[in-house]
C-alpha cells in the first residue's frame, strides 16, 4: 500500500502539502483533483521518485513497478508497433539477451532466455501492443508507420499506449484524456477498468472519472482528504461537508460572541472576576473552526450577437476535403472567374475570400455553379446537405478519421470547399475555436497585444471597446488581472492559454460558436463555467468534444460523421457508444473480410499458387446425404456451445424483469408519505436496485456479444 504520514511538500517556497495523512489500498483506482497549481503533478513527482518529501513519512512497496505517460514527444523513425513493444522495458531486456546469446552460440543461455521471453508474455507482445495501438484510434495501415511521421497529438497517444504495455502495480495517468476522442475515450474507460493494478489518475473529465476511479484525493490549501467514491460522490460528500462546517462555524461564533459579551461586562467587576477569567481560559482553549471560503468561481458570458441570421448557412451537396497543392495554385490563379462581367474594379479578389466556401457562397447567390473535386484531391465527406437555423445545439459525434475536424473546418472557412455550396446567412459572424488553436497564440506577445492586435484586424481599432483599460478589464474577467496582462503567452500553462483564446472569441460577439475540443486544456471549474456560458448564449453552437458532461449539458441534438457522410443521430450519449462497439465490430468484420480477399487473391495468381505447397490432398466432393449429415452435426454443435450461455442470457433476463418490477413499486412508495426511516430504507434498497440492474445489463451485452460471435 501507498502511505503519507504527516507529509509536507514544497515547490520552491510554496507549501504544496502541509501535514497530509492518506492511505492507497492496492488494487484501489484513485481520482485525484484539486485547482491548477494545488500540487496533483507535484505529488505525482513524489510518487514516482524524482521528488523526495520535506517532511513527514512516504512508503510504498520497493518491488512495486511503475508505469506513467512519458511527457516529452518522441521523436524516432521506430514503427508504431515496435515503440508501444519497447514499453515493456523487460522483454526488451529478454531480447537483447536472447541475441546476444544467439550470437555467441551459447545453447543454455538461449533456452533460459526462451523461457524466460515466455513467462514475461512475449508470444503475445506484439497482438497486445497492436491491440492497445488499436484501441486509441489507430488504423491497420498505421501500425508499421514510422513514430515520427505523425502529428504531435498522435504521437501523444502512442505514448499512453507504450504506458499500458509496460507490467506495472502502479500506474499514473496525468490527464490521459487529452488527445482522445470520444471513441478511444469509451475504450480506455474499459481497458482501465479491467486493470488489476493501483491506478491514480489527474483528470478534468468528470465523466471519465466517474466511470473509472472509486476513490477521490482531494489537494485543497495544502491539505489532502480521502472521499470513498468516484468524482460526483466526492462532489455531493464535499458539498455536505461544507454544509455541516459552516453550520458548525456559525453555532461557534454564536458561542464565542456569547463568551466574550460576559467577559466583557464583567471582566471590571470583582464578584464576577473568576467567572469571567474561566470564560477566558474557555475561550483560549476551544478548538477553532475554520470558515469556509469558498474559492472564486470563474465565470464569463457570451455577448448578444449583433444579428441572427436564420437559416445561419445551408450546406448543398458539400463536398468535404483537402485541396492538393496544385488544385490550391489552380483555386489562386482562378481569382479572376470569381465574377462575371462588370468593371475591373467591381471585380473581388480571391483574397476578399477567406476561403473557397465563401467563394462558393458567393457564386451560389448568382446561379452560378462551384467548382468541382480536382485530381489528387482528398475527398473526406461527400454528398453533405444540411442546413444549420438560428438557436440550433448541435452536438457532432463520429469515430475517430471519420471527418469531424474537416468539417468544421471548412464551415469555419479555414478549408476550402472542394464541391458544392455552403451559402452563409447575411450577417453570419463565426466565432471558433480550433483542436491546434493554442498554437496560433504568439509565444512572445502579451494577453493585452492579442486584444490589440485582434482589435485591429476585426477593424474595431478605434472603437470604446478597444481602448487599453477596456481591454485590460475585459481580460481581468477572464482571470488575467494586474499584471497578468504584460507577460509573455508563451510563459502561461494550458489552461490559461485556453482561457484567453475563449476571451477573444467572446470579445468578437460572433452569432456561430464552432467549438472543435475546446475543453482539453480546462479545468473542471472552467469547464463548467463554459457550459454555463454556453448554455446562455443566444445564437447557433456547432460542439465537437469527448466531454460528454460538455456535450450532455449543452447540446439539443447530434449530427453524426461517418462513411462519408453527415446525418442526423437519433439518440442519447448513451446510444452513441452503443453504436460506437457495433462499429469497432463491423470495422473487424470487414478487414477480417479484406483478409480472406487478399488470400483468395494470391492463391488466383498461378505463379503464386504453384509455389504455395498444399497441406494436405483436395477432399473428394461430398455427396448430398453426407452433405446434409454434416449440416447436422454442425448445428448440433453449434447448439452445443450456445445452449448455457442462451441458459444464463434467460436468467439474467428474467432477473433484471423482477428488479425492473421492484424498481417501479419502490418508486412508487416513495412518492407517498413515509415516516423519515421508511424513506433511507427505500433510498438504500433502490440504489441496491439500480446497482444491481446496470451489471445485470452489461452481463447481457456480453452473453448476447457471445452468442453473436458463435452464431
Amino acid at each position: 500500500m501507498i502511505q503519507l504520514q504527516n507529509l509536507t511538500l514544497r515547490r520552491g517556497a510554496k507549501v504544496l502539502l502541509d501535514g497530509a495523512s492518506i492511505t492507497i489500498h492496492p488494487g484501489e483506482k484513485v481520482g485525484l483533483v484539486g485547482r491548477n497549481g494545488a500540487g496533483k503533478s507535484t505529488l505525482f513527482a513524489l510518487l514516482n521518485g524524482s521528488l523526495h518529501e520535506d517532511g513527514g513519512d512516504f512508503s510504498m512497496p520497493a518491488s512495486w513497478q511503475i508505469a506513467q505517460v512519458a511527457q516529452h514527444m518522441p521523436e524516432t523513425t521506430e514503427s508504431a508497433t515496435d515503440f508501444v513493444l519497447s514499453g515493456d522495458e523487460r522483454l526488451s531486456r529478454l531480447s537483447e539477451q536472447l541475441s546476444k546469446a544467439e550470437q555467441s552460440h551459447d545453447g543454455m543461455a538461449i533456452a533460459h532466455a526462451h523461457s524466460d521471453l515466455h513467462d514475461a508474455g512475449a508470444h503475445d507482445a506484439t497482438a497486445r501492443a497492436q491491440a492497445l495501438i488499436l484501441g486509441l484510434g489507430f488504423k491497420v495501415e498505421e501500425l508499421h508507420r514510422p513514430v515520427n511521421s505523425f502529428s504531435g497529438g498522435w504521437r501523444m497517444r502512442l505514448q499512453l499506449a507504450r504506458a499500458l504495455m509496460a507490467p506495472s502495480d502502479l500506474l499514473l495517468l496525468d490527464e490521459p484524456t487529452n488527445h482522445l476522442d470520444l471513441d478511444a475515450l469509451v475504450w480506455l474507460e474499459g481497458w482501465l477498468a479491467r486493470y488489476p493494478g493501483t491506478l491514480i489518475v489527474i483528470s478534468h473529465d468528470r465523466d471519465f472519472l466517474d466511470a473509472v476511479t472509486r476513490v477521490t484525493l482531494h489537494i485543497e490549501n495544502g491539505r489532502l482528504a480521502r472521499y470513498g467514491g468516484n468524482y460526483s460522490a466526492f462532489e455531493e460528500l464535499r458539498a455536505q461537508q461544507l454544509s455541516l462546517q459552516q453550520a458548525a462555524f456559525s453555532k461557534q461564533q454564536d458561542k464565542i460572541a456569547h463568551l466574550q459579551k460576559f467577559i466583557d461586562r464583567f471582566k471590571a467587576k470583582a464578584t464576577k472576576a473568576k467567572q469571567a477569567q474561566s470564560r477566558v481560559k474557555a475561550l483560549e482553549r476551544m478548538e477553532k473552526i475554520a470558515p469556509v471560503l469558498a474559492d472564486a468561481e470563474f465565470q464569463f458570458e457570451f455577448k448578444e450577437p449583433a444579428s441572427l441570421p436564420n437559416p445561419m448557412l445551408a450546406v448543398r451537396d458539400g463536398v468535404f476535403g483537402y485541396r492538393s497543392d496544385d488544385t490550391t495554385k489552380s483555386v489562386a490563379a482562378g481569382a479572376d472567374l470569381t465574377s462575371a462581367g462588370g468593371s475591373s474594379d467591381a471585380k473581388p479578389a480571391l483574397s476578399d475570400y477567406a476561403t473557397t466556401a465563401t467563394l462558393n457562397a458567393q457564386l451560389a447567390a448568382r446561379g452560378e455553379l462551384p467548382p468541382e473535386p480536382q485530381a489528387g484531391d482528398r475527398v473526406i465527406l461527400r454528398g453533405v446537405s444540411r442546413t444549420v437555423l438560428a438557436g440550433q445545439r448541435i452536438g457532432i459525434l463520429g469515430a475517430n478519421g471519420q471527418g469531424k475536424s474537416t468539417f468544421v473546418k471548412t464551415i469555419a472557412r479555414t478549408l476550402p470547399l472542394l464541391g458544392g455550396t455552403v451559402t452563409e446567412g447575411k450577417g453570419l459572424a463565426i466565432g471558433y475555436f480550433a483542436q491546434q488553436e493554442l498554437d496560433v497564440l504568439h509565444a512572445d506577445s502579451t494577453p493585452l497585444e492579442h486584444m490589440v492586435r485582434l482589435a485591429r484586424d476585426t477593424g474595431r481599432a478605434h472603437t470604446e471597446e478597444a481602448r487599453e483599460q477596456q481591454l485590460r478589464n475585459f481580460l481581468g474577467s477572464f482571470s488575467f488581472p494586474g499584471e497578468m496582462v504584460t507577460q509573455r503567452v508563451g510563459q502561461f500553462s494550458g489552461g490559461e492559454k485556453a482561457r484567453l483564446v475563449l476571451a477573444m472569441i467572446v470579445w468578437q460577439r460572433p452569432n456561430l460558436l464552432l467549438l472543435d475540443e475546446p475543453t482539453n486544456h480546462l479545468d473542471l471549474a472552467t469547464r463548467e463555467a463554459l457550459a454555463v456560458a454556453l448554455n446562455e448564449f443566444e445564437g447557433t453552437l456547432m460542439l465537437v468534444s469527448h466531454d460528454r458532461a460538455l456535450l450532455r449539458s449543452v447540446c439539443d441534438e447530434f449530427w453524426l460523421v461517418a462513411r462519408g457522410g453527415v446525418a442526423p443521430f437519433d439518440g442519447d450519449l448513451e446510444d452513441y457508444q452503443r453504436y460506437l462497439l457495433d462499429e469497432a465490430k463491423r470495422l473487424r468484420a470487414a478487414a477480417a473480410d479484406q483478409v480472406a480477399a487478399d488470400s483468395i487473391a494470391v492463391a488466383a495468381i498461378p505463379e503464386i499458387a504453384a509455389a504455395q505447397k498444399p497441406l494436405q490432398e483436395p477432399l473428394n466432393p461430398v455427396n448430398p446425404a453426407e452433405q446434409r449429415r454434416l449440416d447436422a452435426q454442425r448445428r448440433q454443435q453449434l447448439a452445443e456451445k450456445t445452449r448455457p450461455l442462451k441458459r444464463a442470457l434467460e436468467k439474467t433476463e428474467q432477473r433484471m424483469q423482477a428488479l425492473g418490477a421492484e424498481q417501479a413499486t419502490i418508486e412508487q412508495r416513495l412518492a407517498t408519505a413515509l415516516p423519515p426511516a421508511d424513506i433511507a430504507e427505500a433510498g438504500r434498497r433502490l440504489k441496491a436496485v439500480g446497482d444491481e440492474l446496470a451489471t445485470l445489463e452489461d452481463e447481457w451485452l456480453r452473453l448476447s456479444g457471445e452468442i453473436e460471435a458463435i452464431e
